[in-house]
């Protein structure tokens, strides 16, 4: 065995799809049992980096980006309550959820990935915001989001008053969108194929088995 699998996910926390992308991916590696044997980056997609600061109705937010209908709306929801209830994930989707900004998210995310607890951070944001309603770009609730996974609250929230930290995730993006990436989630192995959207268990165990066997050769 040479190398671990490189994954690199371009995500965005108030991403649903990303949510269900990861938790696919996150069942075919423990079925594979190979949890060992990959190496997994998350990296900055923000979906609205000009959301103002009060963020804005869900509802109205994806009929005014996408033009779909409250009924369209709610069918999608109602399908990814089902998809996520079978990844034993809850989407809680309620009348007054806000779409928020994820610029401070991201920043922390990066802080977290130098202390090795980036996809804690990632999966208890993607939780507050679907399953609990809270607010992730509260300050006060990303303090409570770094607490809980077992981060230096202080030295983390520092970073957010970083221009350097935040002109940083703006350049991650612009990376990830030269090379092409245009929606996500976009999951990368190996920094030579990709996968855009919440792929099926099997495609995942399919891309892994093969990445695996160049591994041993």
């Amino acid at each position: 065995m040479k190398d671990k699998i490189k994954i690199d996910i371009v995500s965005d926390v108030v991403c649903p799809w990303c949510t269900i992308g990861y938790k696919r991916l996150e069942k075919a590696i423990s079925e594979m049992g190979i949890q060992d044997k990959v190496e997994i980056e998350w990296h900055p997609f923000e979906l609205n980096p000009n959301m103002p600061e009060e963020g804005e109705n869900v509802q109205e937010h994806i009929a005014n980006k996408y033009g779909a209908s409250l009924e369209d709306q709610k069918r999608s929801q109602e399908h990814m309550k089902k998809v996520g209830a079978e990844l034993g994930f809850e989407f809680d989707y309620f009348d007054d959820m806000r779409m928020v900004n994820t610029r401070d998210a991201h920043v922390l995310l990066e802080y977290a990935k130098e202390n090795g607890k980036q996809t804690d951070l990632q999966t208890r944001l993607a939780e507050f915001f679907f399953s609990e309603r809270k607010d992730v770009s509260d300050k006060e609730i990303l303090k409570l989001a770094l607490q809980e996974v077992g981060l230096n609250v202080d030295g983390a929230m520092a970073r957010l008053e970083s221009d350097d930290a935040r002109n940083q995730v703006q350049s991650k993006e612009a990376y990830w969108k030269s090379l092409g990436v245009t929606s996500v989630p976009t999951i990368v192995f190996n920094q030579k194929s990709a996968v855009t959207g919440a792929q099926p268990v099997t495609v995942f165990k399919e891309v892994l088995t093969e990445l695996l066997q160049e591994n041993m050769g």
